[in-house]
């Protein structure tokens, strides 16, 4: 019986290594190889000194900036609904429903903003009922911004909505027991104890929010360039991969250094509770 087991363990591992191998080691190696290589093929670390140039620092930044508007906004509508979520009937049905838009194609719902934010869109048509007229909301930062957080906030309530269901309710009657307020229950006892979840939301949302390119393009009419949009200008539009390869290795090691971020906070959070 032990040696079966022990058989059938050997074999998932071996999977799970080959899986591993093949579809994330292999692709790193690859993507790190090509950006060794300028546009001619040649061996040079062009791409790297260019990448270090003002252009590239400030989409870098820029591209910083949006995820963090993105996933800030995502948080703070995300944790008032996760929480109030957990207070209703039905839970698992509005939850359901607030999960339905996530399983809808990217690319249909970028498109149907098209259509909402247009100038003979209903955003306009109501600006021009209530007297305000019409106003350009496509291709810009607020039309970006807006339609990134409609999309990305299911994945920052669901897992917060968990965190708050596994609080156990002792603690926060024992705190109202004390006599402390609502808003010091929620600040020294519920937040915190939520916090495993508030960073795995901010996990699932910035580091995607980070490589966005095809909301730039149809939503903010590539006023808005990120790392992304500059990865797939330089692997579809100019063919120089290597220079794409590079943008990618920052990019792999900017989500990499979001990830030791908040793994570190929530651990911190851990010790102080």
């Amino acid at each position: 019986m032990n040696q079966t087991n022990q058989t059938a363990k050997t074999v998932y591992l071996t999977t799970y290594w080959i899986w591993i191998a093949l579809f994330v080691i292999a692709p790193l190696v690859l993507v790190v190889y090509y950006s060794f290589f300028d546009i001619d093929g040649n061996l040079s670390l062009e791409n790297y000194q260019t990448f270090f140039t003002s252009t590239y620092l400030s989409m870098t930044l820029s591209s910083f900036w949006y995820a963090f508007l993105i996933t800030f906004f995502s948080l703070l509508v995300g944790y008032p609904t996760a929480y109030l979520l957990t207070k209703t009937k039905h839970k698992q049905l509005w939850l359901l429903l607030i999960l339905l838009p996530s399983w809808i194609n990217l690319l249909l719902k970028a498109y149907a903003f098209l259509g909402i934010f247009g100038t003979y869109g209903i955003t306009n048509q109501f600006l021009e009922a209530i007297g305000i007229g019409t106003k350009q909301i496509l291709f810009t930062d607020f039309s970006f911004v807006f339609v990134s957080v409609y999309i990305f906030i299911p994945f920052m309530i669901l897992p917060i909505y968990n965190a708050i269901e596994k609080l156990p309710p002792s603690l926060v009657y024992a705190s109202r027991d004390l006599g402390a307020s609502n808003w010091t229950t929620f600040r020294r006892v519920i937040f915190p104890l939520t916090l495993d979840g508030v960073k795995s939301g901010i996990q699932i949302v910035f580091i995607p929010a980070l490589s966005l390119f095809m909301i730039t393009r149809l939503i903010a009419g590539n006023r808005v360039i990120t790392l992304g949009t500059a990865i797939e200008q330089q692997f579809l539009v100019t063919q120089n991969w290597g220079m794409g390869s590079t943008i990618a290795v920052f990019l792999i090691l900017a989500m990499v250094l979001v990830m030791v971020v908040t793994r570190d906070w929530g651990a911190k959070g851990a010790v102080r509770r």
